[in-house]
């Protein structure tokens, strides 16, 4: 059985798509990856300069972007078959927040972005490396124990956001002393570990056959996966440059 934590890409994902027509392939989903990171950067570089600039409705685009991107993140995952429509509008919204996040964490620490997108692609070519030459395997052990520390993750971040709305929040693991910073590594290398099992799940549909449009389905889902990645990099950075 396939197993992943992105809940993009679960273990019924491939169900009754169908097998009709053109099928999904390796170099098809980089291709669309490589779209989708390029749609990002496009609108991130709007927020970024109206930051910079002092804009005042970038707040209102980030929001947008934030709610936006999360509203068509599920629209593709409960209807694959949009996702060669709903995944660039996904990567388009979720520039808009990003571009805006960056650009705040750049204020503060500069140059902490460039050093968070080296690191974030970093990671994913030396993971991707060590998939293919086997060093590291998808097996079902592993699957299970990345698929349990990111639910963990997920759940601690919703009850701290539900706590945010009373005005408290869960002590340490926002903070940069040591807790906090061990916090975020191991948040860091959880994200990382995702990719694997990202990597082993779009291999295993393109074995299947999936149709073509899983291609854009897929790519959304490694997006995803990306993107929480870096963020949990900026974050990571950031506490340790805090401090210096």
């Amino acid at each position: 059985m396939m197993r992943t934590a992105n809940p993009a890409l679960n273990s019924k994902t491939f169900d009754n798509t169908g097998t009709v027509g053109e099928k999904m392939t390796l170099q098809g989903t980089v291709n669309k990856t490589l779209i989708m990171l390029l749609l990002v950067i496009f609108t991130a570089s709007k927020t970024w300069s109206m930051f910079l600039n002092g804009s005042a409705s970038v707040s209102l685009l980030m929001m947008g972007g934030f709610i936006g991107g999360l509203i068509f993140a599920f629209i593709t995952i409960f209807k694959k078959t949009w996702a060669p429509y709903t995944a660039p509008i996904y990567a388009l919204l979720e520039g808009f927040a990003l571009g805006g996040i960056s650009a705040m964490f750049e204020m503060s620490y500069p140059g902490i972005v460039i050093d968070a997108v080296v690191l974030t692609f970093g990671t994913l070519f030396v993971l991707l490396m060590a998939y293919k030459s086997g060093v590291i395997k998808a097996t079902e052990n592993f699957k299970l124990g990345v698929v349990a520390a990111t639910g963990g993750i997920m759940l601690l971040y919703l009850v701290n956001m539900v706590l945010g709305f009373f005005g408290s929040s869960i002590p340490l693991i926002h903070e940069s002393g040591t807790f906090g910073i061990l916090f975020s590594l191991f948040v860091v290398v959880i994200a990382a570990l995702n990719l694997v099992l990202d990597f082993d799940f779009i291999e295993k549909g393109v074995e299947m056959g999936a149709p073509k449009y899983m291609e854009w389905y897929g790519a959304f889902g490694l997006m995803v996966t990306l993107i929480w990645l870096y963020l949990e990099m900026l974050r990571l950075l950031a506490k340790l440059r805090s401090r210096r």
